[in-house]
């Protein structure tokens, strides 16, 4: 399967030429789709840090290593050893810590009180060995059965225990496995990681896939209502050889979804800027691509559509590529042209028209208001013996029953949608 890539010719997001979509014609069809990928995925693995005061030196620091320790006994100094190299400061947190929540760490960020080497820290920063992290004062965990006694690693399952029927269901969802990494077909309405008000998530349920050892590790995410392929590490060196893979976008990802309307033209390119919405919730705006260099907190991002099939101008089947890895980018740039992804209504509303060519998030009828986006297949190297692994995965419930509406069937879908056609 071929991934979009740029075509020769094809403007630059900042560029005089339509910045807006690109419609492929002729030859040039597939390659207008196949641009060469520089970002992530839909749901990209990149996080925002915020800076606050300098604390001040706190002199009650402990000098030189406290590995395994037990939170709540001053602070601490923790020497990064080597199989705990190469991942992100906020999961590394959260497996030495699992009952601090992420709101927390990310209060303790802002406030500098959790420093790398000395220096301010951001989320997404990763670790090396022989690092140090600050660490201050925490509070003891609940009181759980089998808590780890000091020196032992953390497992995330310590701080909630692990219903019986959680750990079936993610069992359930497995799709690939072997000695290096896991693969699952994300459930709809299933966090990834934990945060503010989530405690039930696959970061804390991972540990129930594996009978020993550490808990499987995270090395992408999606979106919470968003469906499909997700990989797991189980250990260090894979996660580090996987996490290379997407950030170099050497993994292939092909979305499916649902969307108001029939995007015309059928197949096209987005390159519409991103900003942040002002307040607490996590909203994405669009800006114009001649706008995004003197927009402060603007990013560029690209994504590639294939239309798969249309019901008139009611509804089409799209396969959707995330060219660059932006928050909620499939979902903000199909709703800016017109077409938001069903059952989306932080970007299409509720009803069911928009100001757009296409109609609202909501279908009506017997459609399901769920989120209709699903991580249908992923491309990568196996981390472990260098050969091609492509990983596919059903649809969920409620997608299939809006494809059997539509007459759709998953085995018509071309194996690459987004390759030339005639």
């Amino acid at each position: 399967m071929s991934t979009p890539g740029p075509a020769p010719g094809a403007p630059d997001a900042g560029s005089d030429a339509d910045p807006v979509t690109s419609s492929p014609n002729g030859r040039d069809a597939g390659r207008t789709a196949r641009l060469k990928k520089k970002g992530g995925d839909e749901n990209s693995d990149s996080t925002r840090s915020v800076l606050g005061t300098d604390p001040s030196t706190d002199p009650s620091t402990v000098s030189g290593p406290v590995a395994g320790s037990v939170p709540g006994n001053g602070v601490q100094q923790i020497a990064i050893p080597p199989d705990e190299a190469d991942q992100r400061l906020d999961r590394w947190f959260r497996r030495r810590f699992p009952h601090i929540p992420q709101g927390r760490l990310e209060k303790m960020l802002r406030k500098g009180e959790v420093r790398v080497d000395g220096g301010r820290a951001k989320s997404a920063q990763r670790l090396n060995a022989g690092q140090t992290v600050r660490v201050p004062p925490l509070p003891a965990p609940p009181a759980a059965p089998n808590l780890p006694v000091a020196g032992a690693q953390r497992r995330p399952e310590a701080a909630r225990p692990i219903r019986s029927d959680d750990a079936a269901m993610l069992r359930d969802a497995v799709l690939f496995m072997d000695a290096h990494i896991i693969a699952l077909n994300k459930p709809p309405g299933l966090a990834v990681q934990g945060g503010t008000g989530t405690d039930r998530h696959i970061d804390g349920l991972a540990a129930t896939l594996v009978d020993s050892g550490p808990a499987p590790k995270l090395v992408h995410r999606l979106d919470k209502d968003t469906s499909g392929v997700l990989v797991l590490a189980r250990s260090q060196k894979a996660a580090a050889a996987l996490a290379k893979s997407f950030q170099s976008r050497k993994a292939g990802k092909v979305y499916w979804a649902l969307v108001a309307g029939a995007p015309n033209p059928p197949a096209a390119t987005i390159r519409f800027g991103l900003l942040k919405a002002g307040g607490d919730t996590e909203r994405m705006h669009c800006v114009h691509p001649d706008r995004v260099r003197e927009t402060p907190g603007a990013k560029h991002a690209t994504s590639a559509y294939a239309t798969i099939e249309a019901a008139a101008k009611r509804a089409a089947w799209v396969a959707l590529c995330p060219i660059t890895g932006r928050t909620h980018q499939l979902r903000a740039h199909m709703a800016q042209i017109g077409h938001p992804i069903v059952g989306d209504g932080k970007y299409g509303g509720r009803g069911q028209t928009n100001a757009g060519d296409g109609w609202g998030a909501q279908l009506g009828g017997q459609v399901s208001r769920k989120l209709h986006l699903h991580a249908r297949s992923l491309r990568l190297t196996h981390p472990a013996t260098g050969a091609p692994l492509t990983l596919t995965a059903p649809l969920p419930p409620h997608m299939e029953r809006s494809w059997a509406l539509f007459g759709w069937r998953s085995a018509d879908a071309p194996a690459d949608p987004f390759e030339a056609r005639p």
